[in-house]
């Protein structure tokens, strides 16, 4: 009987490590997702707001309209395009600037797209009349 009085008993300590093993995958696991989600927020682009309208103003002529926005001072270059009609010159960048489009179609698709400060380039209207 006195030689089990000094044998190992080592039940408690399976309980211990599973518990410490689980805390520390837990960590790195928090870790790895944290350093993936916060590597991501960075590569976001700017949304920049301004708007443009087009209506048709007669049976095969279209008005298209820069109307401006929050974002307005960040615009370098307007571009608009017809499909099914003819652009009568450029766009510019001064809020209330207009460009029509002749000898539209009906319908006729009309797209302004606009080139920022920061070198990046969105369609800001698409349009189909």
């Amino acid at each position: 009987m006195k030689a089990n009085r000094f044998a190992n008993n080592d039940e408690g300590v399976s309980a211990v490590i599973g518990v410490i093993l689980m805390v520390a995958v837990t960590v790195i696991l928090a870790a790895v997702i944290a350093a993936f989600v916060f590597g991501m927020v960075g590569g976001v682009k700017k949304t920049y707001t301004v708007a443009a309208t087009a209506q048709r103003t007669s049976v095969n002529t279209v008005l298209i309209t820069y109307n401006g926005g929050q974002d307005s001072a960040q615009v370098v270059e307007l571009t608009a395009s017809a499909v099914g009609g003819t652009i009568s010159g450029t766009l510019g960048t001064t809020v209330g600037s207009s460009i029509q489009v002749t000898n539209a179609a009906n319908p006729c698709t009309v797209t302004v797209t606009s080139k920022w400060a920061d070198g990046s380039t969105s369609v800001i209207m698409t349009q189909t009349l």
